[in-house]
């Protein structure tokens, strides 16, 4: 059990990060962006953080799922996806999916080249979608978290 208890600190810590990241992102920095004057300014504060942000996250992201699918094969909990009381292990790993696939998939092949194209045309419409998009993605991923912790610990909303 000492390899479970290391694989659920790694879990949390990384969970606290990224989603900790997503936080900071969504109600702090796009809002700082979108108060700045000149366009160009938006742009190159933006990419400046948001490069450097998007290591950590992808690396948060990697290590929540990998202690995350370590634990359910420790605990041979592969049949929880089957009960709906486990509804936060969906959840958990709906979030973990649509997160990869933005990090590893989507931003470097496709967001990227859309971010460019329409920031530069229309920086407040950009980074307004941009800053609704976070938020749908920081409610979600926060309404995982307060479920999983609370049926963790033997809390299940729904019976």
């Amino acid at each position: 059990m000492e390899n479970f208890t290391l694989a659920r600190v790694i879990h949390v810590i990384a969970v606290i990060l990224w989603i900790g990241g997503v936080s900071m992102v969504t109600t702090v920095l796009i809002p700082a962006i979108k108060r700045m004057k000149s366009k160009e300014e938006q742009i190159k504060t933006f990419e400046t953080i948001e490069g450097k942000f998007a290591l950590q996250a992808k690396v948060t992201t990697l290590l929540t799922g990998l202690s995350g699918f370590y634990m359910l094969y420790e605990l041979n909990a592969w049949n929880r996806y089957l009960d709906y009381r486990f509804w936060w292990i969906h959840a958990m790993t709906l979030v973990w999916i649509i997160f990869t696939l933005v990090l590893f998939v989507l931003e470097p092949f496709i967001l990227h080249r859309v971010f460019k194209k329409y920031v530069n045309n229309n920086p407040e419409k950009t980074f307004g979608i941009m800053h609704k998009l976070h938020w749908v993605l920081l409610i979600i991923s926060l309404i995982t978290t307060a479920g999983a912790v609370a049926g963790s610990h033997g809390w299940f909303w729904l019976k």
